[in-house]
């Protein structure tokens, strides 16, 4: 089993499933809703007819994902995601010094992440505290704990527009802080809405039942996804019962249940405590064609300028994964394998590399220009008469870079009729039944527990209208087969949506690229065939030109020429060990890759930072790489945490090595990236923590998880603190404790 530092990333679907609740005249089937199923790029979302309507549809879906354990089967463990830091330069029209700003997918659409700065200040979450620090001086300038220290572990994000903050806290069973003894941990995430205009001081939170999804902000407006589940008992009927039985009686269960049980659930507190329990009302409820019933989207939207009155919730039955924006356009991508139980991939250290391998490097690193065939021959000098290339006309030099949320490797699914062997049971799939035999001696025959059926591997995309302010509206719907890696396998331009999928077949596997009407999303053209037996790893679209990377053993970096939509192409391929988790654009003709070196057998070595030259699509080259061995950088699945300043050309990425004599948890590697070259600058570190005798509470971790630009210098955040370094040659120049 080949090694993936990698993690499942789970973005919500819903984000754009806010359009209004409108009356349906379609007719009902026997099933109950108030659609029958759709061919390929006819897919819609529709509100039901009423209260009555959505019960009885919500019930037979439900029905028919019922299985013996209730709505799922046992629990299986799957690592989680967290949401990239920016090369874009901001500046306030207060005159704040250059700064960088979160990286998200596009511009102007922000993304939750632990650190916010507007040049003039700092605003930090970290351990259950809010803290904000003055950018001249350097100081703590106000301080607001919003967990108890036993819950320091919950995990915490920030939205900040002018004065107001948003922290979302996205694990369960959070206690507001001097609230132990008052009321119970609530079961699902907490949103809570800070004001930094003088000593932070809470607004109000919304608390809703469910589990948190993710979050977008466009100007002061925040929409909040959740993802719920019915609240429905299916007692222990004990063991003597069969599997068929069992499901039997949870499906009477099911179509006893009231509407309440599928209904979302909120709670609203005002800043003087008061708290008021809601629930989403069923009319502004919708549905797609087809769905499980096991769960049900809700978006929240909060106006960050405003008091938290109230959030008018939009809900949709349906699960998700995927949700992309830009500046006018919410897309929503939808796959029902989304949730069937897969492998992963785990993992797992080469002790004895292949002897074509790169060459082991120093104490902490290699830095060498690369061709495509080989990691440690002598530098390769950029080719100065390109051919004609499909150069990106504008490489977003001043867009946030995006943020990666990959998901683990796509193993296939045993097919019980070939080998015998019967995946485990999905809550989204329905059962079929199958006989069982029975001797010849017996009259008696006995009912086979029924076999779980995958769902089709395909994508429904959603695309809604977001200019008009209010509610989104909805424009159209298509679909495309395979899977999404991450919401930067989706990508408007020009009037077209760009979609990247990697389709499993039994032991077979391949990608493509498909280019959608973006007013029908109707299949305008594809180019497929990409790695065949591999899957997707990363990918960047830029203007005309995409980028893909298929990864098993070794890594093709493809190009793709995607300025004829309806005949887009192939342009060229790169074969190198290892791969890159995400990519970023370095300038015309430049892409930069954080990723894992591997042997020619496909075991990873380390982080590696590439360069390639893009600049002839039919003739991508590595110019140079920066080769750490035995470590890893939490950049390689969330690039938030990843920095990159074009203005001097500089990359910061946190690095944990395990190898050498003191392995060391997140410091902080900074590169010069220029036009040819990935170099070395240094390392920051921060102190390590006093031992902790309580354990009660999570230890501290000095791995530098973020880092940021503000004027001449460096700012980097782990747990114990703020470290402030000179840009130039990283002297230390102030040391913010968290203490």
């Amino acid at each position: 089993m080949r090694t993936s530092i990698r993690t499942v990333g789970a973005v919500t679907l819903a984000a754009a499933l806010l359009a209004t609740a409108c009356s349906s005249t379609e007719p009902k089937t026997a099933a109950g809703r108030t659609t029958t199923p759709v061919e390929l790029g006819n897919v819609k979302l529709v509100s039901y007819s009423g209260c009555d309507d959505m019960l009885a549809g919500l019930r037979a879906a439900t029905a028919e994902n019922v299985g013996p354990w209730g709505l799922g089967g046992p629990a299986i463990m799957y690592a989680e995601a967290r949401s990239l830091a920016s090369d874009a330069a901001a500046k306030s029209a207060s005159g704040a010094p250059e700064h960088s700003t979160t990286n998200t997918h596009e511009a102007g659409v922000d993304e939750p992440d632990l650190v916010k700065t507007d040049g003039e200040r700092v605003v930090v979450v970290n351990r259950g505290v809010l803290r904000v620090v003055d950018a001249a001086t350097r100081k703590v300038t106000g301080t607001l704990r919003l967990v108890d220290a036993e819950q320091a572990w919950v995990p915490a994000d920030l939205l900040v527009s002018g004065d107001r903050a948003l922290v979302l806290f996205s694990g369960g069973g959070i206690i507001p802080y001097g609230a132990t003894a008052k009321r119970a941990a609530s079961p699902g995430p907490r949103y809570v809405l800070v004001d930094l205009s003088e000593k932070p001081k809470v607004l109000g939170s919304l608390t809703p039942d469910g589990a948190h999804v993710d979050a977008r902000m466009v100007g002061s407006t925040v929409r909040v996804v959740v993802r719920s589940q019915p609240r429905i008992e299916f007692p222990d009927p004990g063991p003597d019962l069969s599997e068929n039985e069992r499901t039997r009686r949870n499906t009477e269960i099911v179509a006893k249940a009231p509407i309440e049980a599928w209904l979302p659930k909120y709670e609203l507190t005002t800043a003087d405590g008061v708290t008021s329990d809601r629930t989403v009302d069923c009319g502004q409820v919708s549905h797609p064609a087809e769905y499980t019933g096991t769960s049900m989207l809700t978006v929240h939207s909060l106006d960050l300028s405003r008091a938290l009155a109230e959030t008018s919730p939009i809900s949709v039955a349906a699960d998700g994964d995927t949700v992309y924006g830009t500046g006018s356009s919410l897309y929503v991508a939808s796959n029902p394998r989304w949730w069937w139980p897969r492998p992963v991939d785990l993992p797992i250290v080469d002790d004895a590399p292949a002897t074509s391998a790169p060459s082991e490097p120093s104490d902490s690193a290699t830095v060498t220009a690369a061709p495509e065939t080989s990691t440690t021959a002598p530098t390769l000098t950029p080719n100065s008469s390109p051919a004609p290339a499909v150069t990106p006309a504008s490489v977003s030099n001043a867009e946030p870079a995006p943020s990666l949320l990959p998901e683990p490797p796509a193993s296939p699914v045993p097919d019980p009729s070939v080998t015998g062997t019967v995946p485990p049971s999905d809550p989204a799939a329905p059962t079929v039944a199958s006989p069982t035999p029975v001797p010849a001696t017996t009259t008696t025959t006995t009912t086979a527990e029924p076999t779980p059926r995958q769902p089709p591997e395909e994508t429904e995309v959603h695309r809604f209208d977001i200019t008009a302010a209010g509610a989104p509206r909805y424009v159209a719907s298509g679909k495309v087969s395979g899977r999404l890696l991450n919401q930067y396998s989706l990508s408007e331009h020009e009037g077209h949506l760009r979609v990247a999928t990697t389709s499993t077949s039994g032991q077979d596997s391949s990608s493509a690229v498909y280019v959608l009407d973006a007013g029908t999303l109707a299949k305008t053209g594809e180019v497929g065939g990409l790695g065949r037996g591999e899957r997707i790893y990363s990918v960047r679209f830029i203007g005309p030109v995409g980028y893909v990377v298929t990864f098993k053993q070794v890594d093709p970096l493809y190009t793709l020429d995607l300025r004829d939509p309806a005949a887009p192409r192939k342009t060229g391929e790169l074969k190198i060990t290892g791969y890159s988790a995400y990519l970023h654009p370095a300038g015309d003709g430049r892409l930069i890759g954080v990723g894992q070196e591997a042997s020619e057998q496909g075991r990873t070595l380390g982080t590696q930072v590439s360069l390639f030259d893009v600049s002839d699509p039919a003739n991508p080259r590595r110019l140079s790489q920066m080769f750490q061995k035995d470590s890893g950088s939490e950049a390689e699945w969330d690039p938030h945490a990843f920095l990159y300043w074009a203005r001097t050309g500089m990359a910061v990425l946190p690095l944990s090595s395990w190898g050498g004599p003191e392995p060391t948890n997140g410091t902080a590697l900074v590169l010069r990236i220029d036009d040819s070259a990935v170099t070395r600058t240094g390392t920051i570190s921060h102190p390590r923590p006093k031992p902790v005798e309580n354990t009660r509470f999570a230890a501290y971790d000095p791995g530098i998880r973020r880092s940021v630009v503000i004027g001449e210098s460096l700012w980097t955040v782990s747990d114990m603190g703020l470290k402030v370094s000179d840009m130039k040659d990283l002297a230390d120049q102030a040391w913010i404790p968290f203490s």
